[in-house]
């Protein structure tokens, strides 16, 4: 069997923000269980807004005609097994970072179907209020799960929960049990 490949999508502009600390916790687990994890810091690169041209919707073979790190991170998409979204929440809902990604993501639904329809997913928020709901998350929970569920992805697990200064999330081992969870799911192909 090959190595699962896993792509995770770090929306935090905190390089060693709570966010990135359970994607950390996710790729141990993975990594244990066999599987490769690569990591993009998505506020590391230039990713510019859709400008709503339709050309990706012509051609399978063809992403985004903006030239920008999207070019980059298409092909890697393309070829994992899982894909992961990491974003904080602010203002009720993903960073601006992780919104962008997903809004450019729109070129990976061409003729034959949305290459995210043929990955496994997994979704990791974390905010600072006291839930979901106070916080906002639940309005990224929503559109995860409508988004996925219309382009036909297994969505193998959906983490949150609250941490509000940087590094609180290590007090919350309920939190980091669940994405090193989700990490072991993710590397495992029939779980």
């Amino acid at each position: 069997m090959p190595t699962p490949k896993i792509t995770v999508l770090i929306g935090s502009p905190r390089k060693e923000g709570n966010t990135t600390l359970l994607v950390e916790r996710l790729t141990e687990a993975a990594e244990s269980s066999g599987a490769t994890v690569e990591s993009i810091r998505l506020h590391d690169l230039e990713i510019k807004p859709c400008n709503a041209c339709g050309v990706c919707k012509d051609d399978d073979e063809k992403d985004c005609v903006i030239d920008d790190d999207m070019q980059h991170v298409y092909p890697k998409i393309r070829a994992s097994d899982a894909v992961v979204i990491a974003s904080p929440i602010y203002w009720w809902n993903v960073s601006a970072q992780t919104k962008l990604f997903i809004d450019r993501c729109d070129a990976l639904d061409g003729p034959s179907g949305n290459v995210l329809g043929t990955k496994r997913i997994g979704v990791i928020l974390v905010y600072g209020g006291a839930d979901a709901f106070s916080s906002g998350a639940v309005n990224a929970l929503r559109a995860f799960q409508d988004a996925f569920r219309c382009i036909g992805s297994d969505v193998v697990g959906m983490i949150h929960g609250s941490a509000w200064s940087a590094g609180a999330v290590l007090e919350n081992q309920r939190l980091l049990d669940q994405a090193a969870e989700l990490g072991t799911r993710l590397a495992s192909p029939g779980s």
